[in-house]
């Protein structure tokens, strides 16, 4: 009986070796999945800014109040550039997203970037 407790204690002290190597990588690991989630989200708020100011911009709004539009919708730090080409308004959104920083500043930032198209309204062929 005695070698079958000395193996049982053995095993345990093998599983918390284990856990306690493991542990610190399923961090990192869940740490860099939050981060391309965030990522993820400042993307489609990038297009979504995008899509908004042109929209604004193709019914006639005012330039600045559609950007002021373009800017609620977007990440910090990104900037609207408007273009008209013909009867069509264009809206390039870009930016820079920060990396998380801390224990995980090896983890770099990205880059946010859209482009929008709208034809303006009253001017495009008829349906």
């Amino acid at each position: 009986m005695t070698g079958r407790r000395r193996t049982r204690r053995g095993e345990r002290g093998a599983v918390t070796a284990e856990l306690a190597v493991a542990l610190p990588v399923l961090l990192a690991v869940t740490a860099g999945l939050a981060w391309l989630l965030a990522v993820a989200i400042g993307q489609v708020r990038t297009v979504d800014a995008a899509r908004e100011t042109a929209r604004a911009l193709a019914r006639g709004d005012d330039e600045a109040a559609a950007l002021a539009v373009g800017r609620r919708v977007a990440p910090e730090g990104v900037e609207l550039v408007v273009r008209r080409d013909g009867d069509r308004v264009v809206v390039h959104a870009s930016g820079r997203m920060d990396g998380p920083g801390g224990l995980f500043s090896v983890i770099p930032g990205a880059r946010l970037d859209a482009e929008a198209v709208a034809l303006a309204e009253g001017e495009g062929p008829p349906p």
